[in-house]
């Protein structure tokens, strides 16, 4: 898996069509949710693409403490179908939690996480706060993973 990391206006017109069609095929097909996905805050998000050779297998985008969230956030975190079970989706959020680490700096960093995932995010060290919610009719809940 090769990551990287990219500004909005750095991306190209093949990895902007490769990372829409993935949410768009998690979030609003998968998870039958409808949704506008395009919220209008792609261009202040750092985005971190994961590739399998050219497929895309994992997407996920970052912005700084108070763009989204008082602390440093991660948000849209999409790892196809066919690459689930490989360690990509771990893979990707270590990568990112250090890219913020280095890009912004020692900070806090928050999850809005779909509730089903708890486990996984804390077996990457984020906690859970407060009570579930719904955000986009599925249970939620915010985590933050706080550096030692």
């Amino acid at each position: 898996m090769r990551i990287e990391i990219k500004s909005f206006s750095a991306l190209s017109l093949e990895e902007l069509y490769a990372l829409l069609r993935v949410r768009s095929e998690i979030f609003v097909v998968e998870q039958q949710c409808i949704y506008l996905d395009l919220d209008g805050k792609d261009n202040a998000a750092l985005h971190v693409l994961g590739w399998k050779g050219s497929e895309l297998c994992g997407y996920c985008r970052v912005f700084r403490p108070g763009d989204y969230f008082e602390e440093a956030s991660i948000g849209r975190v999409a790892v196809p179908t066919e690459f689930r079970g490989h360690g990509y989706g771990a893979r990707l959020m270590e990568f990112t939690i250090q890219a913020i680490h280095r890009e912004i700096g020692s900070c806090p960093i928050a999850i809005s996480a779909q509730a089903y995932l708890q486990r996984f995010y804390e077996a990457l060290g984020f906690k859970a706060e407060g009570e579930l919610y719904k955000e986009d009719g599925i249970p939620h809940l915010r985590m933050v993973y706080t550096p030692e």
